[in-house]
């Protein structure tokens, strides 16, 4: 076995994860774009929709999802990098 130095990370000025809650896009957004597109191909009063507005009416009537817990790495970041950043003060 052969000693090697440990790598050597430059020091951060804060240990923090950008923008970790993203938001989920509309599940509707793609059923209305449809509807939007077999209006301007057949015109608004088209019978070809029918199944594509149904489709919409279904999503949009249909219950949210429930809300997602947010994340909370930053939270645990901010927790940790005082003992990190104390230790190397020490010196």
């Amino acid at each position: 076995m052969t000693n090697r130095n440990p790598i050597r990370l430059p020091p951060l000025k804060v240990l923090r994860v950008r923008n970790p809650n993203r938001h989920e896009p509309n599940p509707c957004l793609n059923i209305m774009s449809s509807v939007l597109a077999c209006w301007a191909s057949a015109g608004y009063t088209g019978r070809g929709c029918t199944t594509v507005e149904n489709a919409l009416r279904a999503c949009m009537d249909a219950p949210p999802p429930p809300p997602k817990a947010p994340n909370t790495i930053n939270y645990h970041l901010n927790r940790f990098s005082k003992r990190l950043i104390s230790q190397g003060k020490k010196k």
